[in-house]
């Protein structure tokens, strides 16, 4: 499951309720087109991150004075891609409570990242990959 994510939950230093930025990092992305930075106030997600993942926003961490604090000020992927075989995988960690939707860049962010791993199948086939390639054989793993 990690693997095929990209990346999983470590800890939430300072608990829900933290206010931070989103800032976007890969604008060229058709996901992040025309997406601006901006603030929520949500849990801000620790997590170990897969290399291979394609990072579309980030966070930075403070130094906090809490138990799961990290050893200092840390950039963090809040928003990321990934291939997997020929499939696609979306990873977006905002969302902890669903208000954070109504954050018009963020909920934009979702829709396309949904929008894109959907499509995934669709385009493989269009670039001639036979649809029985995505059948489990156990080979992807």
């Amino acid at each position: 499951w990690q693997f095929i994510m990209g990346g999983n939950w470590v800890a939430h230093p300072g608990s829900d309720g933290v206010p931070y930025r989103v800032h976007i990092k890969h604008s060229s992305s058709e996901l992040t087109r025309d997406v601006q930075d901006f603030a929520v106030c949500s849990e801000q997600y620790y997590l170990h991150v897969d290399p291979a993942v394609e990072v579309l926003a980030t966070t930075t961490f403070p130094t906090v004075d809490w138990y799961h604090s990290t050893n200092g000020v840390v950039q963090m992927p809040v928003v990321w891609t990934k291939k997997w075989g020929y499939g696609r995988v979306f990873y977006n960690s905002l969302g902890h409570h669903d208000d954070v939707f109504d954050i018009p860049e963020a909920w934009t962010l979702m829709k396309r990242g949904l929008l894109w791993a959907a499509e995934g199948k669709r385009i493989a086939q269009e670039q001639g990959v036979s649809i029985d390639r995505f059948a489990s054989d156990r080979k992807m793993f």
